[in-house]
């Protein structure tokens, strides 16, 4: 007789053209060994699904009652009711490009990954950095292509552990598990997720009033210091965005933080209005700034001399760039360039001016601050990151858990 085995899943799925809903999952490890009476808990992260122009990507499937096997199964063996469990430490990322793209049938896929790269984890060894490389390899395979099978990950433990040993010895023995041989079966059971048609985008706002000079009657200019919150990574429960752009967001607390104190004292308060400002939707096109700054009353939004956004700025390598769609001798840019080279140089790190034209023609946005560009408002964009990423890259992938 088989014994159950039952993990609870946490799942969800990202903001785009489709958007699903968060799922929570049972996964089921049955062992089908006879006399045997065993069961554990696992948490189980589903990949993600979404459309780009009505094109599918990730996967569409969910359900699970398949028997487990290994990368030990002997060649030409039939998985299409077997679901292939691959360790991130053990996996051959040619041997799964191909197995996708020549649409081979596979009953599901379970990654299971070392538990360094858990969020929250300090824990850093030297192999960390390999894995986050390798993960960061899979993660762009399996969110970029259209996948005919269900996907999760799962973090190892020493359940999964013993779990894999028997299923490889089995495997290796060519002794595939079936209901007849037994083995482990995992199980999920749970309906299709279902589309959200109007996702929402949700920006959130904060506002320290500049002190006028006495006697001055005119409008006080404002600076905005912004910087995006979603993210988007292969599993979105998983994906937290330590870097990209969780750097950003706390630096932009912290800076209103400190400027809050300045302002609560009218002796210490700037000739500057300050806004501050957490958007949402920027792994895609930074839709959520785009809202924000419309929604702004004209006279507000004139009255910014420029907007400085913060986007993976907790760099290992003591270097940051300042990137501008304005020409590099433009007043604003030389006073924000100017402003960081002072305060970089005081600290040790190094900034660079790095200056790109907009592509008006291409709705595309490379940087946040380009949302600002196309409304004839001085930004620039703060970042590690040499060159723009490409849409849904560098958003808080499942490597992004330093």
């Amino acid at each position: 007789m088989g014994d159950e085995k039952k993990s609870k899943q946490r799942d969800g799925s990202m903001v785009f053209e489709s958007m699903y809903p968060l799922l929570a999952l049972m996964l089921i490890l049955v062992a089908c060994v006879d006399l045997c009476d065993a069961a554990t808990v696992v948490d189980v992260y589903r990949l993600v699904q979404y459309d780009i122009s009505g094109v599918p990507f990730g996967s569409r499937f969910s359900s699970l009652n398949h028997h487990a096997a290994s990368l030990s199964f002997q060649r030409g063996a039939d998985l299409s009711r077997s679901v292939l469990i691959l360790p991130l430490r053990e996996l051959d990322l040619g041997f799964l490009q191909d197995y996708i793209s020549q649409k081979q049938s596979l009953g599901g896929l379970l990654i299971l990954l070392p538990q360094t790269l858990r969020p929250g984890n300090n824990i850093v060894l030297s192999e960390t950095q390999g894995f986050r490389k390798l993960l960061a390899q899979l993660e762009n395979l399996l969110v970029h292509a259209n996948i005919p099978f269900p996907v999760y990950f799962a973090f190892e433990n020493e359940e999964t552990d013993a779990m894999l040993a028997d299923v490889k010895k089995n495997d290796a023995l060519g002794q595939q598990a079936t209901a007849t041989t037994g083995g482990y079966k995992l199980v999920i059971s749970v309906s299709e997720p279902r589309k959200i048609a109007s996702p929402t985008i949700t920006n959130i706002q904060g506002w320290l009033p500049g002190s006028r000079a006495e006697g001055d009657s005119n409008q006080l200019p404002t600076i905005a210091i912004v910087a995006s919150y979603d993210t988007f990574g292969a599993a979105p429960a998983l994906s937290v965005g330590s870097d990209s752009n969780g750097s950003g967001v706390v630096a932009l607390l912290e800076v209103a933080r400190l400027f809050s104190t300045l302002y609560s004292n009218p002796k210490t308060r700037g000739r500057y209005n300050l806004l501050f400002a957490l958007t949402s939707g920027g792994p895609y096109n930074y839709e959520g700034t785009q809202k924000w700054l419309k929604s702004l009353d004209q006279r507000m939004r004139e009255s910014i001399d420029y907007a400085i956004c913060l986007n993976s700025v907790g760099s290992w390598d003591n270097e940051l760039l300042v990137h501008v769609s304005k020409p590099p001798d433009n007043a604003y840019i030389k006073q924000i360039f100017e402003g960081f080279s002072n305060v970089a140089e005081d600290l040790g790190f190094q900034v660079a001016l790095k200056h790109k034209k907009i592509n008006i023609s291409n709705s595309r946005v490379a940087w946040e601050h380009e949302q600002f560009s196309r409304l004839r408002v001085t930004a620039a964009t703060l970042s590690e990151l040499s060159t723009p990423p490409e849409l849904l890259e560098s958003a808080g992938s499942l490597s992004d858990t330093r």
